[in-house]
C-alpha cells in the first residue's frame, strides 16, 4: 500500500469565499471543546519505556530524569489529571451545558475506565487519540495497525460503541505520512465508519480529502483542530500565566469568529483542554470566564465533532474523486 497519502500541499483551500457552514438553527459559530485524556499512557519506565515523559507538564526541561530512571514528579503531575483535573473539567462542562469530544488514549482509558463511563453518562463523545501518548515513529506498520485495533476495542468496551473520529496529535506526529491511510484502512477492515479525521490545523471549517488507503469510500472528512486556542501552551513553559491570559485569548478568537458569522460566514472554533493542565484550579477559572462570555451571545452551537461531521456531510456532501 502506498502510505504517502498526503500528496501535494493545499495552499488554496476554500479561497476568499468559503462555503456557508449553515450551522443548525442559524448559529453564527460552532464551538467544539476537546478534552484530551492521556494520563497513564505517557512515557515511563513503569510502562516499559526507556525514560520518563518530558512533555506537557509543570516541569521544565531542566527537571528531567536521566535515561533509564523514573521521574516520579512528572508521573504525579500526570496523575493529577486523572485523579482531580478531569473531574473538575467535567463538572464545569456540566454546569454550563457544554458537550465535549474527548480525544481518548486507549491505554489511559483502560487504567481509569470510570472517566469513559462518566463521559458517556453526560452525553459527551469519545473519539480516539491513539493507543499511547508517545512518539510512535519506531512502530512498524503492523504494530501501528494492531494498536489502532486495540484502541477501537478499548473505547467500544468501556464507552459502549467504537469511536467514529481519530486524532493522533503532535507528540505522535513523527511517524510520517502513513498513519492516515492505516487508520482509514483498519476502520474499513473492522467494518466501522470513520466519520472524520482531525490531524490537521489548516482551516476554520471542515473539508474533504480523497480517501486514502485504497478504501472504497468517497471522501475522508477532515475536521481541523487548533493549537492556539489550547491549554497545551501551559505545558510549554507556562505561556498562560494567569486565568485571564487563557480567557482573553479564547474570548478574542471567539469574538472575531462570531463577527464573521454575523457577517454571513460562520466558522468553527476548537478549544483544546488537557486534564492535568486546565484541570488546575487557577487555570480552569479562565475557562469559566470564557464560557460566561460566550453564554451572553445568541446563536452559538456547542457541538461534538461527530455532530459537526454529520451536519457537514448532510449540508456539504463530498464532490471530489475517490
Amino acid at each position: 500500500m502506498n502510505t504517502d497519502t498526503y500528496g501535494p500541499r493545499d495552499l488554496v483551500g476554500y479561497g476568499p469565499i468559503p462555503p456557508n457552514a449553515a450551522w443548525p438553527n442559524g448559529a453564527k459559530i460552532a464551538i467544539q471543546v476537546v478534552l484530551n485524556y492521556e494520563e497513564g499512557s505517557e512515557s515511563t519506565i513503569v510502562n516499559g519505556d526507556p525514560r520518563s515523559e518530558r512533555l506537557a507538564s509543570e516541569l521544565g526541561p531542566g527537571c528531567q530524569a536521566l535515561e533509564g530512571t523514573r521521574n516520579v514528579n512528572i508521573e504525579s503531575l500526570y496523575e493529577y489529571g486523572s485523579k482531580a483535573g478531569v473531574w473538575r473539567i467535567l463538572r464545569l462542562l456540566k454546569e454550563y451545558g457544554v458537550k465535549c469530544t474527548s480525544y481518548m488514549i486507549g491505554m489511559a482509558l483502560l487504567q481509569n475506565p470510570q472517566v469513559g463511563e462518566w463521559l458517556v453518562k453526560d452525553g459527551h463523545e469519545i473519539a480516539s487519540h491513539g493507543w499511547r501518548w508517545i512518539d510512535r515513529s519506531e512502530w512498524t506498520e503492523e504494530e501501528e495497525v494492531e494498536n489502532v485495533r486495540k484502541t477501537i476495542k478499548a473505547i467500544k468496551d468501556i464507552g459502549g460503541k467504537p469511536p467514529v473520529g481519530w486524532y493522533y496529535g503532535m507528540v505522535q506526529s513523527r511517524a510520517g505520512v502513513r498513519s492516515r491511510a492505516l487508520v482509514v484502512k483498519t476502520f474499513a477492515e473492522e467494518g466501522l465508519p470513520l466519520k472524520y479525521y482531525s490531524d490537521d490545523y489548516s482551516d476554520d471549517l471542515p473539508h474533504y480529502v480523497p480517501t486514502p488507503g485504497g478504501v472504497d469510500v468517497k471522501g475522508l472528512l477532515v475536521i481541523p483542530y487548533a493549537l492556539d486556542t489550547n491549554d497545551y501552551k501551559d505545558g510549554n513553559h507556562n505561556s498562560f500565566l494567569s486565568p485571564d491570559n487563557f480567557a482573553s485569548y479564547l474570548i478574542g478568537a471567539f469574538d472575531e469568529l462570531y463577527k464573521e458569522g454575523c457577517e454571513g460566514s460562520p466558522k468553527m472554533m476548537s478549544v483544546g483542554l488537557h486534564a492535568r493542565l486546565v484541570g488546575r484550579p487557577g487555570r480552569i477559572a479562565g475557562l469559566r470566564k470564557f464560557f460566561e462570555h460566550v453564554k451572553k451571545h445568541e446563536d452559538v452551537w456547542f457541538a461534538t465533532r461527530e455532530e459537526i461531521a454529520d451536519h457537514w456531510r448532510e449540508k456539504h456532501p463530498y464532490q471530489g474523486g475517490s
